[in-house]
């Protein structure tokens, strides 16, 4: 499928739209050093920030155009390549979300407002206003490769949210609300984006991870993160008390222990890969377990293989954000090789390059004993 654009004229009878004008192609790797428009006042089936992410791929002859005439070009590229079953998908969310919050009462109405201060740490803060690759390597750790480690939030932000979740799950038992629970492994817990926190969250993906994403994910689109998913899970005897082996729905997961008193539950880290290769064997240097520790950020790419193991006592809560990028995704559909990031493709491509040389120097050898005779 071509990322070919073209202004509307006529057509040609089968739903085809024709230019009277020379083509416009979206760049194949976005301009990294622009700044995009602000499309947050934009009313459209589409995310405002998806809109954003895209002009960085605008070509650029387009750039120094109006708003509107940017706006336009990307909406008919967007209608172009969302089936309409998706978008008739997304207006039904839509309505099933304003339900809920024109009907639930918040606990905490300060966490609706983005407040980094009060949310996160200084450290945190600090690296991110630098917003350089030292400085965010001067906070975190990197147990494997791929996998980031760090100090995000503050104490009473996680006992805050935690409490407004747990105000929310009391709302949905007392109304008989039937909700859509975070995915289709976790039975217990809660999207956040559907009680009124997408627009906070939206702002933790822009600001605050995808910095960090262009600097350690840019092989996935860490650079163009445009939607997300953000949820909490909850863990327990009496809650979900384990989860199986997988990959996430997202370019970049952002996975933080919220608390509260527990035992277990563990992550473990088993290598990156592609669809192709998402149940090949595990490598021994790709083996990681990690430790949840309240407060503390695990970044990691989606298709890092992951579980977690039983919580046996307590209750464990995480917060959850599938950063997600829909240009880096339609990209994906033409590519065969990924082995700037899946594990196993490096490993063939490795194993290809070696088999060539040996041939190649059998061949040498050969034709030297022939010349030698």
């Amino acid at each position: 499928m071509s990322l070919d654009a073209h202004k509307k004229s006529s057509g040609n009878g089968n739903g085809v739209v024709m230019s009277t004008q020379v083509a416009h192609r979206l760049r194949l790797n976005p301009i990294t050093d622009h700044k995009p428009d602000s499309y947050e006042d934009l009313q459209s089936d589409f995310s405002p920030l998806l809109f954003s992410s895209l002009e960085r791929y605008l070509p650029p002859s387009m750039l120094n155009m109006s708003r509107e005439a940017k706006i336009q070009f990307m909406r008919d590229i967007l209608v172009r390549y969302s089936p309409e079953g998706e978008r008739t998908r997304i207006q039904k969310h839509r309505e099933y979300r304003q339900k809920i919050i024109s009907n639930y009462q918040p606990l905490h109405r300060e966490l609706y407002t983005m407040n980094a201060v009060n949310f996160f740490v200084p450290s945190f803060l600090k690296a991110i206003n630098e917003n350089t690759e030292e400085s965010f390597r001067s906070i975190l750790v990197e147990p494997t490769p791929g996998v980031y480690v760090f100090e995000m939030l503050q104490p009473s932000f996680c006992e805050m949210l935690m409490s407004e979740v747990e105000n929310f799950e009391r709302w949905v038992h007392e109304t008989k609300f039937r909700i859509m629970r975070p995915n289709t492994m976790n039975k217990y817990g809660a999207v956040l984006d559907d009680f009124g926190l997408e627009t906070v969250l939206d702002k933790w993906m822009d600001e605050y991870i995808r910095p960090m994403s262009k600097v350690f994910f840019p092989e996935v689109g860490g650079l163009t993160l445009d939607s997300h998913h953000g949820f909490v899970v909850e863990y327990g005897v009496d809650r979900d008390v384990e989860l199986g082996f997988h990959v996430d729905d997202s370019e970049v997961t952002l996975n933080v222990c919220l608390g509260k008193q527990f035992y277990g539950g563990e992550l473990f880290f088993r290598g990156v890969r592609c669809d192709k290769h998402v149940n090949s064997e595990t490598q021994p240097e790709e083996i990681l377990d990690y430790v949840h520790v309240p407060g503390r950020a695990v970044l990691h790419r989606g298709r890092h293989r992951h579980g977690a193991r039983a919580t046996t006592s307590g209750h464990r809560c995480n917060l959850i954000l599938w950063c997600r990028s829909s240009v880096f995704r339609e990209l994906k559909k033409y590519q065969k090789d990924f082995s700037s990031w899946c594990g196993e493709c490096r490993r063939e491509r490795r194993e290809r390059q070696r088999l060539s040389i040996t041939a190649t120097k059998l061949e040498l050898l050969k034709r030297n004993g022939i010349s030698a005779s």
